[in-house]
C-alpha cells in the first residue's frame, strides 16, 4: 500500500509518499480504506523532533491521528462492525491507504457527513470535549473562558461547555473578532489586548489551547479554587496560585465522537476546512498546516 513515511526529524523534506506493507486485522481489529485524514499540529511537531523525549518516533514512520474510511475487513471477534460501513475514529498511522484500527475506536460518520468533513473532526473534538469534561467539569451558570476559540480544540469547548450551561467567554486573537461571532459564545474577549483582559471579571474556569504568555496574563484573573484546564501543559505562571491545573490528554471516546460529529452534521456547531490535498502532496500540505490559520488541512487518498 502507499502512505507517508517520515525518514527522520526535521522539515517537511522528510516526508515521503512511497510504499508500506500491506496490512492484515487481527483480533479485535478492523481494517479502514483510508479516504481523508487531516492534520494536527501534533503531526508536524512529532516530524521536526519537538517531542522526540516524551513520543520518540521509530523510523520510518507512519503519522496521523483522524481518519474517515470504509470498512474493508474485520478481525476475528468483531461483531460492532461489518465491511462496507463508513466509520471515522481518532487512530494512529492515518497518512495510509489502510488503516488497522480497533473495532471500539471507530464511530460510525452521519450519512450526510462527507468523509472529508469527518476527516477533520476525531482529535481535535474529543480534546475539546476532554478539555471540558475531563478537565473543567464546569457547573450551569458558571464563567468558562476558552482560550484559543476559533482552534477545532477551542471552538468544540464552546460547543461542550454550552452544552453543560457554562456562560462561555470566547477568546482571541482581536482580527479574528468577527470570525468569532459565529461561535455562539456569550462573549467575545480579545487576548492581544492588555485592556480588554484587565477588564475581564472573576473567572471560575479557564480552558486553555494556547498557553504561552498569554495564560500568565489570565491566571490572575481566575477566582480561588478555581480551574485551569490545559492541553499545551501546566503553566509555570499557575505555580503557587489557589486554583486547580488540570492536564488533559486525549484518548478514544467513539461514543463522544458520534455525538459530536452529529451536531456537525446538523449545524450546531462547525469545523472549518481551510485546504485539501492529496496524500501525495503532504508536503504542500504540511507545510500549510504548520504556518497556521483558521480551519483544518484535510489530505484524501
Amino acid at each position: 500500500m502507499k502512505a507517508v513515511l517520515v525518514r527522520d526529524y526535521g522539515d517537511v523534506n522528510q516526508l515521503v509518499y512511497g510504499d508500506a506493507p500491506d496490512l492484515k486485522p487481527g483480533p479485535g481489529e478492523v481494517l479502514v480504506k483510508m479516504f481523508a485524514t487531516s492534520i494536527n499540529p501534533v503531526d508536524w511537531k512529532l516530524r521536526r523532533g519537538d517531542m522526540k523525549e516524551r513520543m520518540p518516533l521509530k523510523f520510518p514512520a507512519i503519522l496521523g491521528r483522524d481518519l474517515a474510511g470504509e470498512v474493508v475487513a474485520l478481525g476475528e471477534g468483531v461483531k460492532t462492525r461489518k465491511v462496507g460501513d463508513r466509520v471515522m475514529g481518532l487512530v494512529s498511522h492515518a497518512y495510509a491507504e489502510y488503516v488497522l484500527c480497533k473495532a471500539e475506536d471507530l464511530a460510525p460518520i452521519p450519512a450526510n457527513l462527507s468523509f472529508e468533513k469527518a476527516a477533520a473532526l476525531p482529535l481535535v473534538v474529543t480534546t475539546g470535549a476532554q478539555l471540558i469534561e475531563d478537565g473543567v467539569l464546569p457547573r450551569s451558570g458558571e464563567t468558562v473562558l476558552v482560550i484559543g476559540a476559533l482552534g477545532g480544540v477551542g471552538r468544540t469547548a464552546v460547543h461542550v461547555a454550552k452544552q453543560h450551561g457554562a456562560h462561555v467567554i470566547a477568546g482571541v486573537k482581536s482580527e479574528q473578532r468577527k470570525d468569532a461571532e459565529g461561535l455562539g459564545a456569550a462573549r467575545i474577549v480579545a487576548l492581544d489586548d492588555d485592556s480588554e483582559i484587565a477588564a475581564l471579571k472573576e473567572l471560575d474556569a479557564v480552558a486553555d489551547t494556547v498557553g504561552k504568555d498569554v495564560i500568565a496574563k489570565i491566571i490572575p484573573h481566575i477566582r480561588k479554587n478555581g480551574v485551569l484546564a490545559t492541553v499545551v501543559g501546566a503553566p509555570e505562571a499557575a505555580k503557587g496560585r489557589d486554583i486547580r491545573v488540570q492536564q488533559v490528554f486525549a484518548h478514544p471516546d467513539s461514543a463522544r465522537l458520534e455525538q459530536l460529529a452529529y451536531d456537525v452534521a446538523t449545524g450546531k456547531f462547525s469545523m472549518p476546512i481551510r485546504k485539501q490535498f492529496k496524500l501525495s502532496e503532504i508536503r504542500r500540505a504540511d507545510s500549510e498546516a504548520e504556518a497556521g490559520g483558521i480551519g483544518k488541512v484535510v489530505l484524501v487518498a
